[in-house]
């Protein structure tokens, strides 16, 4: 016998990172950590997701582990932790900008004072050795009370047996103002040996500088979890219960599910439920993105941070906490948004030797410079602080995750649940995209499309069958019912009704027999129908289901029934043909029938009468000539998503069609589907600009700051030796330009986007 697998998932929040190098620190120690089977740490997000198996771990364990590193854990659960975590957010955000302030204030006026000497604006004055030691009292508060962050964090980082940006930033200033604090007591003893120029400011600017770039990579990085705040913000602190007949306010918490919750008109509902009393219009747009309310009365379904627009209510909790509707979206986008994609690996990769390599080959630059080129002493350094300043790890860590971080919230608004970010990456490759029939491609549920009366009395046919359906509960009875009161049709009440399984309904309406069904009910009854046989073959030719209608023992029409094509479902299948894709209908119904439906919403390929594991098996198939994406919604579909290679489910379908999906739209309009794989596409070129940018940075001017253009007459001085404080700039840019790039899908134009009506993002 297989041993019982015990399987359980921590999520540690991570403080004091400080690059992706830090990220990679933890996620090496908690790997070690015995009974630990999966580690993945995201710098974006700061948050470790640790997979146990068999293990007696606590986080209190893994907490330990992370500090033995030099990071922190935060201790908070739930809805606190949240909150903790923007208080922490807040807090980084308010201290670095009052040390970047401070760095202003102090190397501002040193900038000016260097600058302004180096340019002879000043008297012989400006050179005395108490000008340098007044340099010195600027540049050592920046040194070591703005710049004391990286010390901390390269000491960390060492200690735990790797390296980070903060030990390239320390080590690169930390040269500069040692040497300058070495030339300046020289010179004040009246010594040249060591230099004539001290470089405080340099060391002073690198930190200020770097220090900007922080402070807004910080800001930025904040905006790309937006999604996830936006979401949390909208569920209600309160809900009005009614309990022993009193209603009361009590916190969301206290909800219990079987209470009866009152919605008042313009409120949000606390939890998802059950209408009972009331009628309303309910906006929600939150989870589905769709933006036109939909009317609820007795029996159905509101869910939890929905808006009510009209009308007060009462209805039956059914979810509450953890297991409503809102928090498994918050869920799924937090596991998204937490996940690595594939194409990170790489990017993990060169970092996690990046920082060892910059090193080396600042030494490499300052040995070349001093004894090969024999520049000197100065310029070889100043070279060598200018490689260790430029090199920016940061860039490739970010690179990936806040642009899956943009792009699953962005998702989320419309309705677009992306369960892993290798599900978003996946998407992108898809050129196989199978659909299933009923409650997919078409709305699920039979409609009347045609009557025909015998006698041409279609409105009078109509009102008699519905009337003799109305106290049946099958489907097909309740969409005659509904295609009559449609039609503003009087339906009268039968005053004797049998329903006769598996052949239609016999009835009495107003002293008259009627008998509504099959032909099957016609012929046991010994009803002639001859003079209708021709509509009824018209009817089976269009794959819909012919319903008879008899009158005291005479045939007097028929109606035609059949599932109707969901609204967006032809347009849905246009775009993804236009986008190259392939579309195959994949359904269990009969072939006559899947194929009428095919060929009304635009699809070539139909594969039909196909039980629940005969869709898996078709789906491999299928997979052997391309990467399949399979679109289903009920749980004879569950097999297939789970062995498509994007398993994409709406949302409005089974809980566990949903649960073995890649991908969940909240809308079930088959018009998100290519509005998905655009979502993904975008995403994914997102990525691509931005490790395209990182390698090229890092790969073109850590060259460059060595001194590789020297030699190249005709270009700027400025590039052919390039100063360590131009160094720092481009450094703090770096990072706040991916940034910046993946925050620019949040408003992105996606074409599909322009003809899905009232989609929201």
């Amino acid at each position: 016998m297989t041993p019982d697998v015990r399987e359980r998932e921590v999520v540690l929040p991570i403080t004091g990172m400080t690059c992706v190098n830090c990220a990679a620190t933890v996620e090496r120690a908690l790997r070690k950590t015995e009974g630990v089977s999966e580690v993945s740490v995201n710098f974006a997000t700061e948050r470790a997701t640790v997979r146990l198996t068999n293990s007696v771990l606590e986080k209190a364990d893994l907490t330990e582990v992370v500090s033995r590193v030099g990071f922190g854990v935060l201790e908070a659960e739930g809805e606190a932790l949240e909150d903790a975590e923007a208080a922490g957010r807040r807090a980084e955000i308010a201290d670095q900008t009052k040390k970047f302030w401070t760095g202003v204030a102090f190397a501002g006026p040193l900038f000016v004072l260097s600058m302004a000497r180096d340019f002879a604006l000043l008297g012989a004055w400006s050179h005395a050795p108490w000008v340098n030691w007044l340099m010195f009292a600027l540049a050592t508060p920046v040194q070591f009370y703005v710049g004391w962050d990286y010390y901390v964090g390269g000491f960390k980082s060492l200690r735990a047996g790797s390296a980070n940006m903060d030990v390239l930033v320390a080590l690169g200033s930390s040269v500069a103002w040692i040497y300058s604090v070495v030339v300046a007591t020289a010179l004040t003893m009246g010594s040249v040996a060591a230099g004539e120029h001290v470089y405080f400011e340099t060391a002073a600017l690198i930190i200020t500088l770097i220090k900007l770039g922080k402070l807004l990579e910080v800001r930025a990085k904040g905006q790309t979890g937006e999604a996830i705040r936006e979401l949390m913000e909208l569920q209600p602190d309160t809900a009005r219960v009614v309990r022993d007949g009193v209603e009361v306010e009590v916190s969301l918490a206290d909800v219990l599910v079987g209470d009866l919750v009152s919605v008042r008109p313009g409120g949000r509902i606390p939890v998802d439920g059950m209408l009972e009393q009331g009628h309303s219009t309910i906006d929600e747009s939150m989870l589905t993105g769709e933006s036109m309310p939909v009317e609820k009365g007795p029996g159905d379904t509101v869910t939890g941070a929905t808006v009510n627009r009209v009308g007060a209510f009462q209805y039956r909790a059914t979810k509450v906490g953890a297991d409503t509707a809102l928090a498994q979206v918050i869920r799924l986008v937090r596991e998204a948004q937490g996940s690595k994609a594939p194409i990170q690996r790489l990017a993990d990769r060169v970092a996690s030797v990046f920082v060892p390599v910059v090193i080396g080959l600042a030494l490499a630059t300052f040995l070349v410079w001093w004894l090969a080129v024999d520049a000197g002493f100065t310029p070889a350094l100043i070279r060598m602080v200018a490689v260790l300043v430029i090199a920016c790890p940061c860039a490739l860590g970010l690179a990936t995750p806040t642009a899956v971080m943009v792009g699953t919230g962005r998702g989320a608004r419309m309705g677009i649940l992306f369960r892993s970010s290798e599900a978003l990456e996946r998407a992108r490759q898809v050129d196989i995209v199978v659909l299933d029939k009923t409650g997919t491609v078409t709305k699920g549920e039979p409609v009347v499309h045609t009557v025909h009366g015998a006698n041409g009395n279609d409105a009078e046919l109509l009102a008699l069958a519905a009337s003799a359906e109305m106290r049946s509960e099958h489907p097909i009875s309740l969409a005659v019912l509904a295609a009559a009161r449609n039609r503003g049709l009087e339906v009268q009440e039968p005053s004797s009704f049998e329903a006769v399984v598996g052949r239609g309904v016999t009835a009495t309406v107003q002293g008259v027999d009627v008998l509504v069904g099959s032909r099957r009910l016609m012929t046991e009854n010994g009803i002639d129908t001859a003079a209708l046989d021709p509509e009824e073959a018209r009817i089976e030719a269009l794959a819909q289901t012919p319903l008879w209608v008899a009158q005291d023992g005479h045939a007097i029409g028929l109606l035609s029934v059949a599932d109707a094509l969901k609204d967006g479902s032809r347009e849905a299948v246009g775009q993804l043909r236009a986008a190259g894709l392939r579309v195959v209908m994949l359904t269990g119904d009969r072939e006559t029938t899947a194929r009428a439906v095919a060929a009304e919403a635009g699809i070539d390929e139909v594969i039909a009468d196909v039980l629940p594991d005969g869709k898996a098996e078709a789906i491999k198939l299928l997979q052997e000539t391309g990467v399949v994406a399979m679109v289903g919604d009920g749980i004879n579909d569950a097999p297939a998503l789970a062995q498509s290679d994007v398993g994409i489910a709406i949302g409005t379908g089974a809980d566990v069609a949903m649960e073995a999906a890649d991908v969940t739209l909240m809308r079930g309009d088959l018009r998100s589907v290519p509005l998905a794989f655009e979502l993904s596409r975008a995403t994914m070129r997102t990525i691509e600009q931005n490790l395209f940018w990182a390698f090229f940075y890092n790969v073109v001017l850590i060259p460059v700051a060595a001194g590789t253009l020297y030699s190249f007459a005709f270009l700027p001085m400025m590039l052919r030796t390039l100063h360590p404080i131009l160094a720092a700039v481009a450094m703090a840019f770096s990072s706040v330009s991916v940034v910046g790039n993946s925050l620019r899908l949040r408003r992105a134009t996606l074409a599909s986007e322009k003809t899905f009506g009232g989609l929201r993002s």
